[in-house]
């Protein structure tokens, strides 16, 4: 008897042998992987510790140096951008921002096996010494070390997200949102820093209305600034436009003739279309009119932007917002002003404890009632009718300049 075709006599019948698996077909645009080449998806080796550098394929130990090092300078460049903003600018905010912001970079650090990047660390073998000096960015200022440290940690964070490409391609998009967080505390870190800087001394600033005529203004624009005040502000809401950009143009030209010309500052109430057309050192603004980012899109970077707050939250946002200044108040009944509240002392006591920002009080303060602001930490103020109403208005302001600068004594002291 025959048999199947296929088959040899009429035993059982072989087993067909399976195919060997086909290479896969590599289409236009589609990249090989060699095989002795782990993939994505391949598993770690069974006596190397998943998640650490030895699970990684053959190559990627410099990637893990480079992100060790990457790792330990954004670490360090937050640290010292939170130790800045706590220690040197006094800022509640800030300093818990910065806080959140190295201890989420430490938990990101701590997750997917990154933890053990440590031990791919080779300091003895790193050739970057050798390089040799670079020229690095100043360290005189607080603004310096702010941007120093934000350049240095934001650099490392680019990086990181880059590596975490090659190594941990989930973790990438995590260090990418650090960088931008960054970016936001760095431009408030830096703002704050570079307006203590502008405005340290300052500490009257004068509200001064357009007056009878130009030559009354200009008149008593040159007085006050011969009696020493630093900073005024020029507020007129009944004055016609055309008016109070002329006065304001008037009295920027009366500060850029003396010789101190940098220690007095022309500010516009509310305007900082005027401020800038007539060449203003800045514009402070009322909780109705612009807000801050606005403003700053008007002014640009280089004119001071002064904000009023009611609240600690409203003072805190300000800080984040961008802006150099606080009036915070009102503090008593004004003669200018019509207030419906009055700011509390808990609340000066807080801005001036907690917030960084150079700030003014302002509503109704007169020379003895600076008495009542100064054990609240206030260091600043500014003044209108109680200037400005004098018979002798430059008098009055030296005298206010003298009053602010007496520094009281802490409550238990003898």
């Amino acid at each position: 008897g025959g048999g199947r075709p296929g088959n040899v006599g009429n035993g059982p019948e072989r087993a067909k042998a399976k195919p060997a698996p086909r290479e896969p077909r590599c289409y236009k645009g589609c990249m090989s992987i060699p095989s002795d080449r782990a993939g994505p998806s391949s598993p770690p080796p069974t006596d190397a510790p998943v998640g650490g550098p030895a699970a990684e394929p053959p190559g990627s130990a410099g990637a893990w140096r480079a992100l060790d090092a990457c790792a330990n300078r954004a670490a360090e460049g937050v640290r010292v951008i939170e130790d800045v903003v706590r220690f040197v600018l006094d800022d509640v905010r800030l300093t818990g921002d910065a806080k959140r912001l190295r201890h989420d970079l430490a938990a990101l650090l701590d997750r997917g096996g990154l933890p053990a990047r440590v031990a791919s660390r080779d300091v003895s073998r790193d050739v970057g010494p050798s390089v040799g000096d670079v020229a690095a960015l100043p360290r005189a200022t607080p603004s310096d070390l702010v941007a120093a440290n934000a350049a240095r940690a934001a650099q490392a964070l680019r990086s990181l997200q880059e590596i975490a490409l090659v190594l941990r391609p989930e973790l990438a998009s995590d260090f990418e949102a650090l960088r931008y967080r960054l970016y936001d505390l760095e431009r408030a870190a830096s703002g704050l820093a570079r307006a203590r800087e502008r405005l340290a001394g300052v500490t009257l600033c004068v509200l001064v209305d357009g007056r009878a005529d130009r030559d009354a203004f200009g008149r008593l624009v040159e007085g006050l600034f011969g009696a020493g005040v630093r900073m005024i502000q020029v507020r007129d809401k009944a004055l016609p436009l055309s008016q109070l950009a002329d006065r304001v143009a008037l009295a920027v030209r009366i500060a850029r003739a003396r010789r101190d010309a940098e220690a007095a500052l022309v500010i516009v109430n509310d305007r900082p279309d005027v401020a800038v057309a007539a060449g203003a050192d800045g514009v402070h603004l009322g909780a109705e009119d612009l807000p801050v980012d606005l403003a700053r899109r008007v002014v640009g970077p280089g004119l001071l932007v002064g904000r009023t707050a009611h609240t600690l939250e409203e003072a805190q946002a300000a800080v984040v917002e961008g802006a150099d200044s606080l009036g915070i108040g009102p503090c008593f009944p004004s003669t200018t002003k019509a207030f419906d509240a009055w700011a509390g002392r808990e609340f000066l006591a807080a801005v001036a404890g907690s917030v960084g920002l150079p700030a003014f009080a302002i509503g109704g303060v007169s020379l003895e009632r600076i008495d009542e602001l100064l054990p609240l930490g206030v260091r600043r103020v500014a003044v209108a009718a109680a200037i400005t109403g004098a018979d002798d208005p430059p008098a009055m302001a030296a005298r206010f300049i003298a009053r602010l600068a007496r520094i009281p004594s802490p409550p238990d002291s003898p």
